[in-house]
């Protein structure tokens, strides 16, 4: 039966596209780099940003490479931390990355002066036609944008690219730290490297960089927006927002509005108050975050001595929303 399970996944268009997605983002994670952020001394946190360190102390060796031993490492490590966590598509795509990036560094510089690819000097890279030194903002910006893109069309196949997310697991398990506390420390560190390698030339045969805090500012701002791309790649434009509502009575003209004005449903919670001890209700509402407004409106028609939470919720699944998620879609990355 396992066999024929395998089988049919493996025939299923689901599966094949699956796949075709990782690899997309793999390409553009790749690209992003290779083309908007390593010629620019950008150092954007992450592994490939380590690289990008590594690569300007020993130029000889592409950034692909440093990702492929360090993301090799870290996957080692996790294994023998947390056993067989990761699933073939975060080794795939952990491995596929730096390959391509070391494929597109060696089309991109084909034909160029011999040492421009160990440089990675940007006049020379497609023959000068993307040349953007003077453009940082926009080049930090674009290929944000890029890996943003890509990160996200990999983590929305239930796989990762490895890296600073395995070093913020270890950091939660060892050093009780928060998860994104962990990986904003080990991107942290990161941009320090390169403020202190490629800024002030420590280590480096080529010495320090012209104005090297405004590096820094760009490798913060490659950092926020890819962030904000991931953040909306993966949840969307719109989150769905819950609203506590608590009054201090029932309501029947609020409870119409809500099932026929709003065409929407809520769930009734009995609480008490902790001051007063007295009985109270509590209304569990989950609505669209463009119909807040009306909820708020009608709140304070009906019962404007309510007290009313809001909060984002990124994913809602059920009648009305998004509908629940098939099984292979739940299982463990």
């Amino acid at each position: 039966m396992d066999i024929k399970k395998h089988l049919s996944e493996l025939l299923s268009p689901r599966w094949w596209w699956s796949w075709f997605m990782i690899f997309l983002g793999c390409t553009l994670l790749a690209a992003g780099y290779v083309l908007f952020i390593s010629p620019y001394k950008i150092v954007p946190g992450g592994i490939y940003g380590a690289g990008i360190v590594l690569h300007n102390i020993f130029p000889s060796i592409k950034v692909g490479t440093f990702g492929y031993i360090f993301d090799s490492v870290l996957l080692i490590i996790a294994f023998i931390l947390f056993g067989p966590r990761f699933g073939a598509k975060t080794v795939v795509a952990a491995l596929t990355t730096p390959g391509l990036m070391n494929l597109f560094t060696e089309w991109a510089f084909k034909g160029a002066p011999e040492g421009a690819m160990e440089s990675l000097d940007p006049k020379y890279m497609l023959g000068g036609i993307l040349n953007m030194t003077d453009h940082l903002m926009l080049t930090s910006i674009v290929g944000a944008v890029i890996i943003g893109v890509g990160v996200g069309l990999v983590v929305q196949q239930q796989a990762t690219t490895g890296g600073t997310d395995i070093v913020a697991m270890i950091l939660q398990k060892y050093c009780h730290i928060n998860f994104s506390r962990g990986v904003l420390i080990a991107d942290a560190v990161v941009v320090l490297a390169g403020l202190l390698v490629i800024g002030f030339g420590i280590g480096s045969e080529n010495g320090g960089e012209e104005d090297a805090w405004q590096l820094s500012f760009y490798s913060l701002v490659a950092i926020y927006v890819s962030s904000r791309v991931l953040a909306y790649m993966l949840d969307g434009a719109s989150y769905d927002r819950i609203i506590f509502i608590i009054t201090s009575h029932h309501n029947e003209e609020f409870r119409r509005h809500i099932l026929e004005e709003m065409d929407r449903s809520g769930t009734y919670i009995k609480t008490s108050g902790m001051y007063t001890n007295e009985e109270k209700e509590m209304i569990f509402l989950v609505v669209p975050r463009r119909e807040l407004p009306k909820v708020q409106r009608a709140i304070k028609e009906y019962d404007p001595k309510a007290f009313m939470v809001v909060a984002n919720a990124y994913n809602t699944f059920g009648e009305g929303f998004k509908p629940m998620p098939e099984k292979h879609e739940l299982e463990n990355m």
